[in-house]
């Protein structure tokens, strides 16, 4: 654990109470550490506990609602051995925790995380759900994988109609997904289209839009979205990619939606980042950014 100066001034966000089940709270932290069937071998296992870490750089006094109270946040630790067999405790443990919070912020692990996260927070509503990813890959690949999540979203019954995808470089992709993107009727914004959208723009629609039936979003934060230069501990992620400060704006208005009820911030391997933690610590303030983001929601008696 990093050694911080204390300053009863400077509240640090991170440390938050522990979940037990049954307790309710604005927002619940739950790590899902996939690694295991990564196309690329690594790490990103140890990442929950590095962003955990990374969080206590930052201060907690933003999290205030309008009026001055403050979120209630809880954490409700890792999930153990998610992968494989493990995946469908992973999926019952985000449901469990779904129904005690308005929204379930997911630490990943690598994009397979994604998966028992939306069905977990979804349960019976997937038919009306709706899907936000910023990635710059379609993960639609054939089997079982962190390339193939949205893929098995809409073969578990998502509609296509409903899911978007911000960020997507062609480069990094390949026809036939592209294609099955458009089969299934995904929206697909690449990263050169977002050089002429503003990604408050973007990201408004695509939350919209995937809220339409009046069901559940779920928004998949993965940070191989981003420049290389901010994200290098993301193994895909390309030069040329989304700025850290467009990231953490999407963070803040996914976090601010009244439909959305689980975020994931996935593909960062911790063991990969460089030695000051830039990726590490843009996954830590994306977390905050959520968090500002739920604590603006209007707040209804």
């Amino acid at each position: 654990m990093t050694s911080l100066a204390h300053d009863p001034l400077w509240p640090r966000a991170g440390d938050w109470p522990a979940w037990a089940a049954g307790a309710r709270a604005d927002a619940v932290l739950l790590g899902i550490p996939t690694w295991r069937t990564s196309l690329t071998p690594g790490g990103a296992h140890t990442t929950p506990a590095a962003i955990r870490d990374a969080l206590r750089s930052y201060s907690a006094d933003a999290l205030a609602r309008p009026d001055g109270s403050a979120l209630v946040v809880l954490d409700a630790g890792d999930v153990p051995e998610p992968d494989g067999e493990g995946e469908a405790a992973a999926t019952a443990r985000v449901a469990e925790v779904a129904a005690t919070a308005s929204l379930v912020i997911v630490l990943g692990g690598d994009n397979a995380a994604t998966v028992p996260t939306a069905l977990g927070a979804w349960g019976d509503a997937i038919a009306t759900a709706g899907l936000v990813t910023l990635d710059a890959h379609h993960d639609l690949r054939d089997g079982t994988s962190n390339g193939s999540p949205v893929r098995r979203l809409l073969e578990a019954g998502l509609a296509g109609t409903r899911v978007s995808q911000l960020g997507i470089e062609p480069l990094a992709n390949s026809r036939a997904y592209a294609e099955r993107a458009a089969e299934n009727g995904v929206t697909v914004v690449t990263r050169a289209e977002l050089l002429r959208t503003p990604i408050e723009a973007a990201m408004t629609a695509a939350l919209d839009r995937a809220a339409s039936a009046g069901g559940p979003v779920h928004v998949d934060l993965d940070l191989d979205v981003c420049d290389r230069s901010v994200a290098p501990g993301c193994p895909a992620s390309v030069p040329g990619g989304l700025s850290a400060i467009e990231l953490r704006t999407a963070a803040r208005l996914a976090g601010a939606h009244p439909a959305v009820t689980s975020i994931d911030l996935t593909e960062l391997d911790a063991a990969r980042d460089t030695a000051d933690q830039r990726t590490v610590r843009l996954a830590a303030l994306c977390v905050l950014e959520a968090l500002a983001g739920l604590a603006a929601r209007p707040v209804h008696a």
